[in-house]
């Protein structure tokens, strides 16, 4: 992958001509004349750079510093768990919580890192995660709004100004960025998402992909279904499905490099409120979310990184928190992603199966759970550990190898 550090001409996938293309090799896809060729294989392999070699994941470091708090303050025990800080304080926190993850990191089963601005342009932290040869990237999506006429359903905001934000995020460092939307799930009778929700969270996840090959950034599109409510097994697979192959139509329109990009899909399953979530099994979530997969992801997509999973808790105060928050526990997140995997090597050559893309992670609150516990503590070695022991056990569930 290149090593720039800053942008440079041509700063957009569209412009032409290209002026680099006569020095560096064009990409191994057939590119119409409005791509730069050279933008487009250094978006391409960085993509594929972030899902292989396979079991290479994700780190997931987006949360806003309220959420990073509330992560450390959850991660907290006794008289610690009640301490009051100062702004400064937290905000010395949150840095220092940062740099120590980052330096725990092992590019064995690490490719990238995704940063929250304040950790990307603020803090500057992304030159650790490059020492390591780890590839840093940046949250690009703002903040939820009620969906009009719906209140159970959200907007995402944040594509004004998206461009130079995210040339901004290019020189400090970062190579992809990823955008998340929210999408409910219920029964039929219940009835969401409502249409117009998927077209939305469709179109703005579009429109946030192309501008961020526009500024030369692999975007990671995140259609976050959550599982709050009764929505069964087969009813959260058609959700998932129905969003994913929605976006990638848009997509299509806005002209995307689908090699250039990544998507980072929930796990179907079973909402919260449905009598089969305390039976189901990861092999039953294995083979819904193989399939949804298959029919919805169009093949030049190079990968999937699956993120730990969302619900909407019902008693908060900020939108934000609910947001960010959420996540399946480590121990299952990794039970899902290794059942995905072993299904996958399994299949038959006639299968659809055995034709997908490396399926990978990007998890938050499943490698950092454990290692915040110890990290509130001052216990580093002990952090260390915990990052290593849930890293490779991402890297082995990412495999299909077992544990």
């Amino acid at each position: 992958m290149s090593q720039i550090t800053t942008y440079s001409t041509p700063a957009n996938l569209f412009s032409v001509p290209d002026v680099a293309s006569n020095q560096t090799p064009r990409p191994d896809v057939f590119l119409s004349s409005r791509y730069s060729p050279s933008v487009a294989r250094e978006l391409i392999e960085t993509a594929r750079a972030l899902v292989n070699p396979r079991g290479k994941g994700i780190y997931a470091t987006d949360e806003t510093p309220e959420a990073i708090e509330a992560v450390l303050r959850g991660a907290s025990t006794g008289a610690e768990k009640d301490k009051q800080w100062s702004v400064e304080e937290n905000r010395d926190r949150r840095k220092r919580w940062r740099e120590s993850a980052y330096e725990a990191l092992s590019n064995e089963y690490i490719s990238g890192v995704i940063l929250y601005s304040e950790t990307l342009l603020d803090f500057k932290l992304a030159p650790i995660l490059q020492k390591k040869g780890i590839i840093p990237g940046v949250r690009a999506n703002g903040e939820l709004r009620p969906f009009p006429g719906s209140p159970s359903e959200f907007i995402v905001q944040g594509l004004d100004d998206l461009l130079p934000q995210l040339q901004a995020a290019r020189a400090a460092g970062a190579r992809f960025s990823k955008w998340r939307v929210p999408i409910a799930c219920t029964s039929l009778v219940q009835g969401l998402p409502s249409r117009a929700g998927l077209e939305v969270q469709a179109e703005t996840l579009a429109q946030y992909a192309a501008i961020s090959q526009q500024a030369g950034l692999v975007p990671i599109v995140e259609p976050d279904v959550e599982f709050s409510e009764d929505a069964d097994l087969a009813r959260s697979a058609e959700v998932h499905e129905q969003a994913i192959a929605l976006i990638y139509a848009r997509c299509l329109s806005y002209g995307v490099l689908l090699e250039g990009s990544l998507l980072k899909p929930s796990f179907p399953q079973p909402g919260l409120k449905h009598p089969s979530r305390a039976q189901i099994k990861p092999d039953e979530i294995a083979l819904a979310t193989t399939t949804m997969i298959s029919r919805a992801v169009p093949a030049a997509v190079p990968g999937v990184v699956f993120l730990s999973g969302f619900s909407f808790p019902k008693n908060t105060e900020s939108i934000t928190d609910v947001f960010f928050s959420g996540g399946l526990a480590s121990s299952v997140a990794t039970a899902y992603l290794s059942a995905v995997n072993v299904l996958v090597n399994s299949a038959s050559s006639a299968s659809a199966l055995s034709r997908l893309p490396p399926l990978s992670f990007s998890f938050g609150r499943a490698l950092q759970g454990e290692a915040a516990q110890h990290w509130v503590k001052d216990d580093i070695k002990a952090m260390e550990e915990a990052f290593e022991k849930w890293s490779r056990a991402c890297w082995v569930s990412a495999k299909g190898e077992g544990k």
